[in-house]
């Protein structure tokens, strides 16, 4: 037995799905969400081989959720909006199905996929969500799971990340946590006029940082409301001039 999950907010599209698959007596739909938060819970739990997955959901979208899971399972996106990330799944080698979708098409797109598990290609999710385009909701949200909880993180309650290993701690008021996710990466996708990657293991809101002191040689520290000192680089020095207008 293939056992299928439908993630989608839209019960019109997931009933399709659900039609569509009828004719597949190897498949069964172990479970339906209408939302990412249920989403991640229900691919923890069913531990499905395939998932039809929504891009666009409301609260976090189908990349967000993606992110939260550890080893995702296989995955046809499905999506109304035929300009985005269109080129991050045909380069990973993942399928789409672009809304509305015929029975034909949604019969290739299943072919494709149960002809693989003969013939085993390796496709990587991390790798498409690396290079898949972020929704402008991405930009001013992170979306971590923690304590089995998912927490939406608003740009603006950023103090600073720091480098930690696989890993970017993402500090802010509460507390500190952890995504799967680099440095380069929100380097990237941060607003540069308020956020500096001013050493490589640290990226400042610069509207936390009360005073700049010289520290070793040509070293600095930026001083933080909450007194924490994070180390500047002599290029990260050069990034904050420019931002603070120096």
């Amino acid at each position: 037995m293939i056992k299928v999950l439908l993630i989608d907010d839209e019960p019109l599209a997931r009933s399709i799905v659900r039609e569509y698959l009828a004719q597949y007596p190897e498949i069964h739909v172990v479970q339906e969400c209408n939302n990412g938060f249920d989403g991640v819970k229900a691919i923890t739990e069913f531990q499905p081989d395939l998932v039809f997955l929504d891009i666009q959901m409301p609260k976090i979208n189908g990349f967000e959720m993606l992110e939260l899971v550890e080893n995702p399972p296989d995955v046809i996106f499905t999506t109304a909006y035929d300009a985005y990330a269109i080129k991050a799944f045909e380069s990973c080698a993942m399928d789409y199905l672009l809304k509305p979708f015929s029975r034909d098409r949604f019969d290739r797109a299943v072919q494709k996929w149960l002809s693989r598990q003969q013939n085993p290609v390796k496709v990587k999710t991390e790798t498409l969500l690396a290079t898949a385009p972020l929704s402008p909701g991405q930009h001013q949200r992170i979306v971590v799971k923690t304590g089995g909880k998912i927490k939406i993180i608003a740009v603006q309650e950023l103090l600073y990340l720091e480098a930690a290993d696989d890993f970017v701690k993402i500090h802010i008021p509460e507390g500190v946590f952890l995504k799967n996710k680099t440095m380069g990466h929100f380097e990237n996708v941060l607003d540069a006029q308020q956020f500096a990657r001013v050493h490589r293991s640290y990226i400042i809101n610069v509207q936390h940082i009360t005073r700049i002191e010289p520290y070793e040689k040509e070293g600095h520290l930026a001083v933080l409301r909450s007194g924490v000192k994070i180390p500047v680089s002599k290029t990260g020095y050069g990034r904050l001039k420019v931002i603070l207008g120096l």
